[in-house]
């Protein structure tokens, strides 16, 4: 949900600000056309942040780069500048360069999922466990089908130890 997103993210920065932490901008560059600006407005009205200058940055209907539509404080101060204006160039790498850093970020998280395993987080369960248990029953997936007398029946596994390892891999 871009909206709730967006609401979060600039409620948790401009509070940040309300209390001290921080600067207040010159300008807030909003990714997004008259929705996305207008979210940002009503946080920022929500907050009581003194005039803040918005610019929404929107692509245009072929969503090519050069055609973006740019929105000053609100949807009904719209511009278009030139496809080779120096403004639109760098307003253009400033969004280039926010998404890659979320794309970054996203990457990020979803390889820490991948590389972690469930078992990493039941108590009692090391690496010497884990490595035991998924040598025992061939793999996470056999493991998760097991039952929790099961997976009692692994080496060096209580009827306790089972209970929480079989809790955490039907937890969803």
């Amino acid at each position: 949900d871009d909206y709730a997103a967006m609401h979060q993210a600039l409620t948790r920065r401009f509070s940040k600000i309300k209390d001290g932490e921080g600067k207040l901008p010159d300008i807030l560059l909003v990714d997004g056309g008259k929705g996305q600006l207008a979210m940002a407005r009503e946080v920022l009205d929500e907050l009581a942040v003194p005039d803040l200058i918005l610019l929404g940055v929107a692509k245009g209907t072929t969503r090519k780069p050069g055609l973006e539509t740019l929105y000053l404080n609100d949807a009904a101060h719209e511009l278009t500048l030139p496809g080779n204006s120096p403004a639109l160039h760098l307003i253009q790498q400033i969004r280039d360069e926010s998404h890659r850093f979320a794309i970054t970020g996203h990457r990020a998280r979803r390889g820490k999922t991948r590389r972690t395993s469930t078992l990493e987080e039941v108590a009692g369960v090391g690496p010497k466990r884990r490595r035991e248990l998924l040598n025992h029953f061939g793999g996470l997936q056999e493991l998760s089908r097991a039952s929790i007398e099961e997976i009692a029946k692994a080496p060096g596994i209580s009827k306790k130890l089972a209970e929480l390892i079989y809790a955490a891999l039907h937890s969803e």
